[in-house]
């Protein structure tokens, strides 16, 4: 039980250490807002080992970091073919294209009361549909490969992405707006200079809630489907031969990805909207 006894005694060291030095005046610098979360994560991770190792338990129910990290290390050339297949051809690709076509969307549905009463319930009923009930039929049409995956990952982001643009696009107040009118701004010159500014902070809300439901939805495609390679496919094959190791070696894998995607986007909201107060004191 040393290792149960010990991961304990560090976890309570770490977390008395983390409470401290939050409330320490050098809390605000960006080192340290680094190194809290940091030494958080490694404070669970040691926690994790200790239980594991400590209470022995089997590694079909729950394997050490240590196991999983030894897992990742010798199958990198496989974990890489499936992060390509998954992330770089389905995610990303849908991501992509169903963020583009939101943006789109919400911009016509801004021009025209007409689309804006019919497209947004048609919108509302394609988000509420089950993915898990989609994603076969799409899979069907579209074929096994990434394009499949693609496909559900565009139908997953448009709605988030389309209904943040939307209420973006309506954000800019009325005086501005009657400033535009008055020099005879057109729609377009309007649009380009006004509105779609005023609503990147709430693009890019829709963007970041769109890179975790776009990495969700290729894994579970995949599940319906796919080549051998990717995600999905090496979790759903791997949880059949009892090897929880690969599968929490693709966990971590998925879950890095996505908090990079994550992080990229929103590196990208701070240098597009450093001018919104919601920014300030970020950098």
């Amino acid at each position: 039980m040393i290792w149960f006894w010990g991961a304990i005694l560090f976890w309570l060291a770490a977390w008395g250490f983390n409470s401290w030095l939050a409330r320490q005046p050098v809390a605000r610098t960006r080192a340290v807002q680094l190194f809290v979360p940091a030494l958080f994560g490694v404070t669970l991770l040691v926690l994790w080992e200790g239980v594991v190792r400590g209470l022995e338990v089997p590694g079909v129910i729950l394997p050490a970091p240590s196991a999983i990290w030894a897992t990742i290390l010798g199958a990198l050339p496989v974990l890489w073919g499936d992060f390509v297949q998954t992330i770089l051809k389905g995610a990303l690709s849908g991501y992509v294209i169903g963020c583009g076509v939101a943006i789109a969307t919400a911009i016509a549905i801004d021009r025209s009361p007409f689309l804006q009463r019919g497209l947004l319930p048609v919108g509302n009923f394609v988000a509420a549909l089950p993915i898990v009930g989609i994603a076969p039929i799409l899979v069907m049409w579209f074929g096994f490969d990434w394009q499949s995956k693609a496909a559900v990952v565009v139908v997953m982001v448009f709605f988030p992405v389309l209904v943040n643009t939307v209420a973006g696009l309506a954000a800019s107040e009325r005086m501005q707006r009657d400033l535009m009118a008055t020099w005879s701004a057109s729609y377009g010159q309007t649009l380009m200079k006004l509105r779609l500014p005023a609503a990147m902070p709430f693009i890019f809300n829709g963007l970041k809630i769109a890179t975790t439901l776009a990495l969700i939805g290729a894994i579970v495609a995949e599940f319906f489907g796919s080549p051998i390679r990717g995600m999905g496919f090496r979790i759903s094959t791997a949880v059949g031969q009892l090897a929880l190791d690969m599968v929490w070696a693709e966990i971590a894998v998925a879950a890095l990805a996505g908090s990079a995607f994550y992080g990229l986007v929103a590196a990208v909201e701070r240098a597009v909207t450093f001018w919104h107060p919601s920014q300030r004191g970020r950098r």
